[in-house]
């Protein structure tokens, strides 16, 4: 799995900590960070559904 570097706003960190960890969401930031993009791209797939942009391969 590839790894990237992403520069955060900490208070934004913060807020992303309280759901991570043993009594959190997710086990880890990554595992947290990944679950946030793949909500992000649905969301996006479904606007583009919504305005015909999506071809049939996706």
């Amino acid at each position: 799995m590839p790894k990237i570097s992403v520069e955060i706003p900490g208070e934004l960190l913060a807020d992303l900590d309280e759901h991570v960890g043993d009594d959190g969401k997710y086990v880890n930031r990554s595992d947290a960070v990944r679950a946030s993009i793949r909500k992000n791209l649905d969301i996006l797939d479904e606007i583009d559904a919504r305005h015909g942009r999506l071809t049939d391969d996706e």
